[in-house]
């Protein structure tokens, strides 16, 4: 386990990191990626918590690495922890994240608003092939 000065949040993927699409990987929310690696570097705690198993989990997994996130954990508490129906499969997390909450998800400009303050920066455009024609020298 560790020792987290920041809250573990427990991060859904389909519906709140990408759109719903489930079995395939829908586009990124808006904000999403920024506003969880903002948390990231603010020393907040991101654990994976999905329903995918298996080649669909392996690819929400990488399509996250791709983007710039890894989690601390994947549908577990901690890394090493080991499934056994002995054990509670609650993740033990302080806040949850997903699109199941009451009221349905709040969009990650308020998630981004409500833990760390200010709105997530807006992704860098690559400059469009008319704004490179028209450019003011």
């Amino acid at each position: 386990m560790i020792s987290a000065s920041k809250p573990i949040i427990a991060v859904d993927f389909d519906g709140t990191i990408v759109e719903s699409k489930y079995p395939k990987i829908g586009k990124p929310m808006m904000f999403a990626f920024e506003t969880l690696k903002r948390l990231q570097e603010e020393g907040f705690v991101l654990i994976l918590w999905t329903y995918r198993a298996g080649k669909y989990l392996d690819e929400a997994v990488e399509f996250c690495l791709d983007h710039g996130i890894e989690f601390y954990a994947v549908n577990k508490s901690y890394p090493e922890e080991e499934y056994d129906d002995k054990i509670s499969r609650k993740i033990a997390a302080d806040i949850f994240i997903d699109d199941r909450n009451i009221g349905g998800f709040v969009g990650w400009g308020k998630v981004h608003q409500e833990l760390i303050g200010g709105e997530p920066k807006k992704p860098q455009n690559k400059k469009g092939l008319l704004e490179k024609l028209f450019k003011k020298k």
